[in-house]
């Protein structure tokens, strides 16, 4: 009996830990609206994008739409983790047969968390073997910090793309990944399970 409680509180031990050691999960319902309004944060508070931009990606990334990405697969809408503790957010989307990164956001209060090194390289593996055969994501040139985090995480810049968005020039970086015998994705059209998880976040308003 001894030996039996104590495998089963090393397993929850290692159960813990295996949990804080995680640098992302998906984000729960419930945490759509921080989720939102981290993302609002985020686009109103960077200094890189015109406000063009910045008022489109906010009425594109409405709360209904996160609900409509995590309906397609939950992982589309992640919190970066470090032991456990949200510390960031990873919006992603399928465009094409490529994931496209859209916001990658690490709060401000927690920038100088050990995992705020590892929250890219743990997207890639998140994805790596499924159904996409890249990672593709744009930056500004004069955003640093992203591209010092894209490079190091082993994202190769294939092109400049002048007067793209709103006339101003983007950076397109790209990650491949290992594609499984899985079907390419299509976009965000629902399956009619994916259709019902959705009306259930949107009826009660998660």
């Amino acid at each position: 009996m001894t030996d039996a409680v104590a495998f089963v509180q090393n397993r929850g031990l290692e159960k813990a830990a295996a949990a804080n050691a995680r640098p992302n999960r998906p984000a729960k319902p419930h945490e759509i609206r921080m989720v939102h309004a981290r993302l609002m944060e985020a686009i109103d508070g960077s200094e890189f994008y015109c406000d063009e931009f910045k008022a489109y990606e906010k009425a594109r990334l409405t709360r209904a739409h996160l609900r409509k990405l995590m309906a397609v697969d939950p992982r589309h809408v992640l919190i970066v983790l470090d032991e456990g503790n949200p510390i960031g957010i990873q919006i992603t989307g399928p465009e094409l047969g490529t994931l496209w990164l859209y916001w990658s956001y690490l709060f401000p209060e927690a920038r100088k968390h050990a995992n705020a090194m590892r929250y890219l390289p743990a997207l890639v593996n998140l994805w790596n073997n499924d159904r996409f055969h890249k990672i593709a994501t744009y930056t500004k040139p004069d955003n640093r910090v992203a591209i010092a985090l894209s490079k190091r995480a082993k994202f190769e810049h294939v092109a400049t793309i002048k007067q793209h968005m709103f006339g101003e020039d983007y950076m397109l970086f790209e990650h491949p990944l290992t594609r499984s015998n899985k079907a390419y994705d299509h976009g965000m059209g629902l399956t009619p399970l994916q259709r019902l998880k959705f009306r259930i976040f949107a009826e009660f308003g998660l």
